[in-house]
């Protein structure tokens, strides 16, 4: 059995723990309301975007809007991985690693044989984990969420958009956590580029009798890059109350496993000090029978 001293230390050191955990947790509860809201603000918005998008998919065949939708064959593949910048947030990062690895592995395996994938990680564990791999790296918005905003989003965007049009990469997909809520999340992987109309109308958007000015393909031409921005936005947005969310549960069993471990290393400690005294006790009498005899 460990000697008193080392069980008090221990009991020390876990004590310390319990009230960093619990401190990150309320940190953490405090981040996610915030970040609740913004995601909960801009799910209609997005939603919206969509919709507008389906009831325009009969003019999506003009020659100037075609690049956004031509399905060509996948080349070369951008990654963008979502994942956050520091740990201890439980399955968080790891679930989105194993997606991407189970991506690379499986349905890009032929393209990352030839050195033809790419990814663009926002959040640094990604980077950390994948820099071992035999893939191209674009680390110019790895720490988007230090400073997360939709001009910065956007701009991001602008650059995703201009590399598929430009026919740098053949196609592109997003792979990051949905926030359902505080205690799930859902891991997504889905094709940003190109654009998939029957995608939309797939997720509920309803055809309606719009008036259009000026025409339908100029409004397009502002709509579409304007649509897969605000989706990119709102997948960072999401993974972010995800991340919150996900760090506050683990910080939470983490506080909870402390105080099992405490009762444990009480009861330890007071087994341990009993049988100190009784050694004690046991050894005076011994004396004293010692010194009568």
């Amino acid at each position: 059995m460990a000697n008193l001293k080392e069980i008090r230390s221990r009991i020390s050191s876990t004590i310390s723990t319990q009230q960093i955990t619990k401190a990150m947790k309320l940190v953490s509860a405090t981040k996610l309301r915030k970040a609740t809201d913004g995601i909960v603000r801009m799910r209609p918005y997005a939603a919206k975007l969509k919709e507008v998008m389906a009831n325009l998919e009969d003019s999506v065949e003009d020659e100037s809007l075609a690049r956004f939708f031509k399905d060509r064959d996948p080349r070369t593949v951008l990654l963008v991985i979502i994942t956050s910048d520091r740990g201890l947030c439980g399955a968080f990062n790891t679930n989105v690693i194993r997606r991407t690895r189970a991506l690379l592995e499986g349905k890009y395996a032929a393209q990352m044989a030839a050195g033809k994938v790419a990814i663009l990680p926002i959040g640094k564990k990604g980077y950390e984990f994948f820099r071992r791999y035999p893939v191209t790296f674009d680390n110019r918005f790895m720490g988007l969420f230090g400073q997360l905003s939709s001009e910065n989003v956007f701009a991001a965007g602008d650059d995703i958009l201009k590399s598929f049009l430009d026919g740098q990469y053949d196609r592109v997909e997003l792979v990051y956590n949905h926030f359902k809520n505080a205690a799930t999340q859902l891991i997504t992987n889905e094709v940003f580029l190109p654009v998939d109309m029957q995608q939309n109308k797939a997720k509920g958007a309803r055809k309606n009798d719009y008036l259009f000015e000026p025409d339908k393909v100029a409004i397009l031409e502002e709509l579409i890059p304007r649509s897969l921005k605000t989706h990119l936005y709102r997948a960072l947005l999401d993974s972010n109350a995800a991340e919150h969310g996900a760090r506050m549960v683990a910080m939470d069993k983490a506080t909870e496993n402390a105080g099992e471990l405490l009762k444990s290393l009480r009861l330890q400690y007071n087994q341990a000090r009993q049988a100190a005294i009784t050694r004690e006790i046991s050894e005076i009498v011994g004396g004293a029978a010692a010194l009568q005899g």
